[in-house]
């Protein structure tokens, strides 16, 4: 049975439309709306086509209406009130951040320019566009400069030139500066949250239908084996799996094509580059991976220099452990700090949250935080496995874009515009093979004979070289910087994945970390509030356990119960039971959705999935 879905019957998934860059909230419906509704209405009876209404559903304006065509549309198909809502699109983008917003503009651009009409659809899983999202950012405009030539006149939040760059080296005690091997004249330091907000609105002003705040929890197949699109996940379960007063059925998102931009580690991405054997397809090694931790602080006017860029090496982190800080001078007195450790590290005493608070107690950075406060406080991972590391990003009925198939170039510390470029050349592929009957293969011939190729070759040798620990590890680099240039004769390989690399506790000394002083440190508490995570905590865990014993009976006896440490929200925590043992508790409604459990478990026993959608982290400066 086909029907247009009534106002009455409207899925909690379609209250957001009438404002799309915001999460689920209630509507007033003017006037305007309902002359408008009702003159779809007849024209759509008078035709007899009652499974096609617009991808919105409801129609804010008249001025909506101009281009209707009975011919076009979106269908919505039901059987029974069980069954899910299906809507059928073009294109399908998973994910609103640099890459997916990238696609979905240049695929609209793409229509304007042949004159002809795709539907495009992005479905995010935070409460709006730019929540989820998180980033040092000293940001190159290369690709935004290919996308939208004029965003100095569009008023893009891009407006801090880098104006200083700095590397240095810390001991414990001291800074040596060092031989800066970034080039960041014409970079800009922004918040990539709020960049991809005004991102959001261009799409908008394209034609593009953002629908924020709902989950992709699963791919949609055909019977060939094809992608036709994703399914969200159901609202309103509780945690013992029964629903809720507000239970509302998921919806299926079908496209005739669909890109997945979900970002480092990609739930559903990971899903497919194993079901389609991506990486054995692509020659690819497996992903590397780093975890991020940031805050943005307001400090005194009389320290703040905007634009200035610090970066450094060593200290709190040991001469086996890959990563450094940064610290950018934003505007108005913020300036964004972070530490970001490669999560190869072998002592599962380390804790990366609790390095990050030692960091900020370093005497070269301690005077510039003096008299400033914390505004915002996050986590990411993020993947540096490069060139190396990425999969063939083609499958049937979609690709894989941005950082979920990998294209961070690890020596700049950039990744945005990359992802970008990505999108963008997915997105003319995806167009080529919906109007001009090419093959989405030509996104993977494209893209290696795009500037991202050639960028990630020459930077392929960086990462892996600190396999052989820090010091090596930055000889090699400045070999590959200052005298090969990229242009070596041989590719080094990566070591061990993530999770295998932790070695057993007794091989290592317990690390004792100092009690935070409220001031320069804080605790794991304090700063989640600060990142304004927020779970419904009367739902089904979205951290899942493959095997509920292996936590007991392996990770504590044998790692010290690393996931305690790893995790930068204290999600996971081992409590005594009634017979004071130590069992794992999972406290999910704090996670920031990092991604590092589903990275650095030894046994790779936790699973990472989608949480009810608007549920996370908000970020707004991030």
């Amino acid at each position: 049975m086909q029907r247009l879905i009534s106002l009455r019957s409207k899925s909690n998934s379609l209250k957001s439309l009438f404002n799309p860059l915001k999460s689920p909230q209630k509507h007033s419906i003017s006037a305007d709306w309902s002359s408008c509704f009702h003159q779809s209405w007849s024209l759509i009876a008078s035709k007899g086509c009652f499974s096609r209404v617009f991808s919105y559903g409801l129609w804010p304006s008249c001025a909506k209406m101009k281009n209707f065509d009975k011919n076009q549309g979106f269908v919505r198909r039901f059987s029974s009130e069980a069954q899910r809502e299906s809507i059928e699109y073009d294109v399908v983008i998973v994910g609103a951040g640099p890459a997916g917003l990238s696609a979905a503009i240049r695929l609209k651009q793409l229509c304007s320019e042949k004159g002809v009409d795709l539907s495009v659809c992005v479905v995010e899983k935070g409460p709006e566009v730019g929540a989820h999202i998180l980033s040092g950012n000293v940001f190159e405009p290369r690709a935004l400069d290919e996308l939208l030539p004029n965003w100095k006149e569009e008023e893009a939040p891009i407006n801090v030139p880098v104006s200083s760059d700095k590397f240095w080296f810390l001991t414990k005690d001291r800074a040596f500066s060092l031989p800066c091997p970034f080039d960041n004249k014409g970079n800009y330091v922004i918040s990539l949250s709020q960049l991809v907000r005004w991102m959001g609105i261009k799409a908008e002003e394209f034609g593009v239908e953002i629908y924020p705040g709902f989950a992709a929890s699963e791919i949609l197949y055909d019977a060939n084996d094809s992608v036709v699109g994703i399914g969200t996940n159901d609202m309103g379960i509780a945690k013992d799996g029964s629903k809720k007063d507000t239970f509302q059925r998921g919806v299926e998102l079908k496209g005739r094509v669909t890109l997945l931009a979900e970002g480092c580690r990609g739930s559903l991405s990971e899903k497919l580059i194993k079901k389609y054997k991506l990486r054995e397809k692509g020659h690819a090694q497996h992903q590397t991976y780093a975890l991020g931790i940031k805050e943005v602080w307001e400090i005194d006017e009389s320290k703040h220099k905007p634009g200035a860029v610090l970066h450094t090496i060593g200290w709190p982190l040991d001469q086996k452990t890959y990563g450094g800080s940064f610290l950018y001078h934003m505007k108005d007195r913020q300036v964004s700090i972070g530490l970001v450790v490669a999560l190869n590290y072998h002592n599962p005493y380390l804790n990366p949250y609790e390095e990050f608070q030692k960091f900020k107690h370093h005497p070269a950075i301690r005077p510039l935080l003096e008299g400033g406060t914390v505004i915002q406080y996050g986590a990411r991972t993020l993947n540096e496995g490069g060139i190396q590391s990425i999969p063939y990003p083609v499958f049937s009925g979609g690709a894989i874009i941005g950082c979920s198939a990998g294209f961070l170039n690890v020596p700049k510390i950039k990744g945005t515009h990359t992802a970008m470029k990505s999108g963008m050349l997915a997105a003319e592929a995806a167009f080529g093979s919906l109007r001009e009957g090419t093959s989405l293969k030509s996104y993977w011939e494209t893209l290696r004979s795009s500037w991202i190729w050639d960028e990630l070759h020459q930077a392929r040798n960086y990462r892996p070289a600190f396999e052989y620990g820090v010091i090596p590890g930055m000889a090699i680099s400045a070999l590959e910087r200052y005298i090969l240039k990229g242009r070596s004769p041989f590719t080094l390989k990566h070591g061990k994945p993530d999770h295998e690399s932790t070695n057993a506790a007794r091989l290592h000394s317990p690390i004792e970390y100092r009690k935070p002083d409220g001031v320069f440190s804080f605790d794991v508490p304090t700063s989640l509030h600060r990142s304004n995570t927020n779970h419904d905590h009367n739902q089904p865990a979205h951290l899942r356990l493959k095997d509920p014993k292996i936590p007991e009976t392996l990770n504590l006896p044998e790692y010290a119960g690393p996931e305690s440490r790893y995790c930068p929200a204290r999600v996971y925590e081992y409590v005594s039971d009634e017979n004071s043992q130590l069992k794992l508790q999972i406290n999910a409604q704090n996670c920031l959705h990092c991604k590092a459990c589903d990275i650095k478990d030894p046994k790779q026993n936790i699973e990472w999935t989608v949480p009810e959608g608007g549920g996370g982290p908000g970020y707004s400066v991030m």
